[in-house]
């Protein structure tokens, strides 16, 4: 099987890595505030595919206030980026009750409802306003 990372831009460290994720989520119309990372170590991206890639130090929990939604990142964060959409998610899990699915596709509809779109595996669909994903949220 051909690696999925070959012929990516691959960026490295907090700065230039946060900087990539952010610059990714603005041009595929999704919220700047989606991936609250910390201590990245590498983030890539392959143009061809969509495949994208993030690498972090240690799992990052974060809670969106606006909707009381708690999210844990795993150290390793990859998936397709499409416009208003990342699908084939890893590595992000949203805390229900007392489980942590994994989410698999986050969507906005188009054109757009001001809702956002997460989807477990398990087929569990729950939508939000974009807004509580706002950069700084």
């Amino acid at each position: 099987m051909a690696d999925p990372k070959a012929g990516g831009i691959v960026k490295k460290g907090q700065e230039e890595g946060l900087e990539l994720a952010v610059a990714l989520l603005k041009e595929f119309e999704l919220p700047e505030g989606l991936l609250p990372l910390a201590d990245v170590v590498e983030v890539g991206y392959v143009k061809e595919t969509g495949y994208v890639w993030i690498v972090q130090r240690k799992k990052v929990e974060h809670e969106f206030k606006m909707v009381s939604k708690l999210v844990s990142y795993d150290t390793e964060i990859t998936g397709f980026i499409l416009n208003k959409r990342i699908k084939k998610l890893k590595g992000v899990k949203a805390k229900e009750f007392l489980l942590w699915p994994p989410v698999n596709d986050i969507s906005i509809e188009d054109p757009s409802t001001g809702k956002i779109h997460f989807k477990s595996l398990a087929g569990v669909t729950k939508t939000f306003p974009i807004q509580a994903f706002a950069a700084g949220q």
